[in-house]
């Protein structure tokens, strides 16, 4: 098979070439670096249909005409793309959801679209736990203390001004029990937390240990850390607003490390002015069109991060030997295992 791999500034050519190692002696494997000085003006309802891509269609159009096999991660992948691809039989994204792609024209061709859900599960799992310590111990206020230039080291008792919490026999709540919450979960439970879970969704709670609520509220009155992991959706959007974080304990702390959308963030700024919440700490905020310092940074007990949720080495990796695997299941006929349009091209 002749395969395509489109790398970006996200997931290079480099990392491609290094989980793609087995492919390469067993297929032909191109490689494109995306330019990502060429910005799309989205036109056709094909590009309109796609968000979170880097590149252009254009660049990729003209390398794919005798293409088997399409691999991206940011790229867009649109109908320009799959009309200059006759041959094209499978399409390849290394990321959890493929919103770079189209994948209704895809499915209109009978093209499967794989993607790599949970690729980037544990490190998101692992910012959840640095936030609860970084929230819980005041780290924050302590930096911010260096940071105005005040001495340290002067005094073995100057830690009296910072006294925090612990994680154990606090209660977390997780929103939302996929990949990543039921890793936090397990984390948590190392720490000697309670954990509990509220998802609609969740069939069964399948860790010792862990609690399901009966419904949102109640795991907002109960929990000490209330930590999204839930999917964006037309009907998550605001899913913590005024009445939810007015629900939440007195002195409890609120993360996000999932999407912004889920988030009411002038309600959340509402809760911390009025000394409701303890902290919060997002992984992920909506955009700020007045530029400069983020709104909520003002307070003292926000940490906020540039969605760096998934940014390591080793999630890019993963991805990619993801995708390598199912190039090797789909060449050995085998059943593909994470196709978002399974039932669209009946695989």
């Amino acid at each position: 098979m002749k395969i395509l791999v489109v790398g970006d500034s996200f997931v290079p050519v480099e990392v491609f070439k290094k989980g793609f190692a087995g492919i390469e002696r067993a297929h032909e494997v191109e490689y494109l670096q995306l330019d990502e000085s060429h910005l799309l003006e989205p036109r056709s309802e094909s590009e309109r249909s796609i968000r979170e891509y880097l590149g252009t269609p254009g660049q990729i159009a003209q390398r794919v005409g005798d293409v088997d096999v399409l691999v991206v991660h940011g790229a867009p992948v649109t109908a320009e793309i799959l009309e200059a691809a006759p041959r094209l039989r499978l399409l390849c994204c290394a990321r959890g959801g493929p919103v770079n792609v189209d994948v209704k024209a895809a499915s209109a061709r009978g093209i499967p679209v794989v993607n790599t859900p949970g690729k980037n599960a544990d490190a998101v799992a692992d910012q959840a736990l640095a936030f609860m310590v970084m929230l819980a111990r005041g780290f924050p206020r302590a930096q911010g203390f260096l940071l105005e230039g005040n001495r340290l080291g002067e005094s073995a008792y100057e830690g009296a001004q910072f006294l925090g919490h612990e994680l154990g026999g606090h209660v977390l709540g997780l929103v939302g029990y996929g990949n990543v919450g039921r890793r936090v979960a397990r984390r948590a439970l190392a720490f000697g937390m309670a954990v509990i879970v509220y998802d609609p969704y969740v069939q069964s709670i399948d860790i010792a240990g862990v609690r399901e609520a009966s419904s949102l509220a109640a795991l907002l009155e109960q929990a000490d850390f209330v930590s999204l992991h839930v999917r964006a959706s037309a009907k998550t959007e605001n899913l913590m607003g005024r009445a939810e974080f007015g629900a939440m304990k007195p002195g409890a702390w609120f993360l996000n490390t999932a999407r912004e959308t889920l988030v009411d963030e002038a309600a959340l700024d509402a809760a911390l002015s009025s000394g409701r919440l303890a902290g919060a700490a997002l992984d992920v905020v909506r955009p700020h069109s007045a530029g400069g310092r983020h709104p909520l940074l003002r307070h003292p007990n926000v940490v906020i991060t540039p969605h760096i949720g998934g940014a390591t080495h080793e999630t890019l990796l993963r991805g990619v030997t993801m995708v390598a695997a199912e190039i090797e299941r789909f060449d050995a006929g085998e059943r593909l295992v994470n196709v978002v349009n399974r039932a669209a091209v009946n695989v």
